[in-house]
């Protein structure tokens, strides 16, 4: 019989932080710490991926990714990547209740850009680069899109892909994709190295609660962000017309709280595509969680049996209809 076991959710990003928000540093070694003292089994978090705007853990740039933000700098510091007087020259926010993300998108890059040109400097004899040059070999399937699109975003100042002047690069077509590969090579290399540093700390710390005898419960979001790697890079998996915009977005209807439904934007999935190829988006998405996390949790799990469905460029979620959804053939297959 399975014994009755209990935890606490608690964000990463709400951990204290001297740098405006939670990391994976000493605060979260602590909370493990105060789990296991406390009795407690889980460590329920929210999703882990790079926020994008609004930043909510929620909408991410990518299923795979992790948040930068969470790259513990005190860590940094600590393997030689940057100075102390790096971290206590910047603004990290005066008000120990809230985040203030604009002062961390100001900020936190450029003391990972500081921890990446000190890693190249580095003697070789100190291994992080080669550490670094194997995450990357071990993890191309979905590094080498994302890294590209976080460059192509910063070479775009940031705006939608959806939005990017560029047709070619914005249709994700082969010979636009190897020419900024080579372009914007530096800052490629940038995105994926924050990525083997994300990896790095949370690999220690979730062996150090694996060790407590603390599990970790992972939350993925059902949807993926419309401004994403994923749907950028692999627009055929997704409900877009010809130029790659939405024909369909997700949202829930109308109900007793709220008047005029949830319309939450994110392009809906190519079911009989996805079916046709046995579910694989799928296989690939929860094997990269699975690799994260102990438990996974997706949320709105409800939306495998029926969605619903609202034409894009509504205003509300009134005008959307209920869509079959894959069901338990889906449900089947990420079981076995």
């Amino acid at each position: 019989m399975a014994e009755r076991k209990s935890g606490i959710l608690m964000s990463v990003s709400s951990l204290p932080s001297p740098y405006g928000i939670g990391t994976l540093g000493k605060a979260a070694y602590e909370y493990v710490d105060f789990l296991v003292k406390a009795g407690q089994s889980y460590w329920q978090i929210l999703p882990l991926g790079p926020t994008s705007y609004g930043d909510s853990p929620y909408q991410s740039f990518s299923t795979y990714a992790g948040n930068p933000y969470f790259v513990d700098p005190d860590m940094l510091v600590a393997d030689g990547l940057v100075k102390k007087k790096s971290l206590t020259s910047l603004n990290w926010g005066e008000d120990p209740l809230n985040v203030d993300y604009g002062l961390l998108w100001e900020n936190r890059y450029k003391i990972l850009r500081e921890a990446f040109e000190s890693a190249k400097k580095k003697d070789a004899a100190e291994n992080i680069m080669q550490d670094f040059y194997e995450f990357r070999e071990q993890n191309t399937s979905w590094l080498e899109n994302y890294s590209l699109f976080m460059a192509l975003k910063n070479h775009f100042n940031n705006v939608s892909w959806i939005e990017w002047p560029d047709e070619d690069i914005r249709l994700h077509k082969y010979e636009a994709v190897e020419r900024y590969k080579a372009e914007l090579a530096e800052d490629v290399e940038f995105y994926s190295f924050i990525q083997f540093l994300f990896f790095k700390q949370w690999k220690e710390l979730k062996q150090y609660a694996s060790e407590a005898g603390i599990k970790i419960i992972g939350d993925i979001p059902i949807y993926v962000a419309l401004d994403s790697a994923d749907v950028w890079a692999e627009p055929h998996w997704f409900k877009l017309d010809e130029k790659n915009l939405p024909v369909e977005v997700a949202g829930v209807p109308p109900d007793y709280f709220t008047e005029d439904g949830q319309l939450w934007g994110n392009p809906l999935y190519e079911w009989d595509k996805m079916r046709e190829d046995g579910f694989g988006w799928w296989i690939r998405r929860i094997d990269g969680a699975s690799r994260l996390y102990d438990v996974i949790r997706i949320d709105h799990f409800r939306g495998f049996e029926s969605f619903w469905a609202v034409p894009y460029g509504e205003k509300t979620a009134r005008n959307g209809k209920w869509v079959k959804g894959p069901g338990v053939d889906l449900i089947n297959v990420l079981k076995g």
